[in-house]
């Protein structure tokens, strides 16, 4: 499994308008497309504008493809204008691939 962490650098003023398209309807498009959502957060200090979630990916290739097809879906698409009418809610993402570490089972918490 790879997981794809991504942190979004919000335009000041727009975070709520970023969680809403999350939200209403880039998470079910993502779905679509074989990507799943493990988990989303915010900065408790609301200043710095971060935006950071999780994507489940079976591997690198089907990272790839996947990502592909959705940035081409026309409902995507037609979100991300719809959305952007105003300018762009993210100012640039960063992008950190992850494997769980051999040592830590799933489902152990402290």
């Amino acid at each position: 499994m790879l997981y794809e962490l991504r942190i979004y650098h919000v335009i000041p003023g727009r975070m709520q308008s970023i969680l809403d398209r999350f939200r209403d309807g880039t998470i079910t498009i993502f779905a679509k497309h074989h990507m799943k959502v493990t988990e989303f957060w915010v900065e408790a200090d609301e200043s710095t504008n971060r935006l950071y979630y999780v994507l489940e990916h079976r591997d690198l290739a089907a990272r790839e493809q996947n990502f592909k097809a959705f940035q081409e879906d026309p409902e995507w698409l037609e979100l991300k204008e719809r959305t952007e009418q105003n300018g762009p809610l993210h100012e640039k993402i960063d992008v950190v691939y992850l494997k769980k570490a051999d040592f830590f089972p799933d489902g152990v918490r402290n």
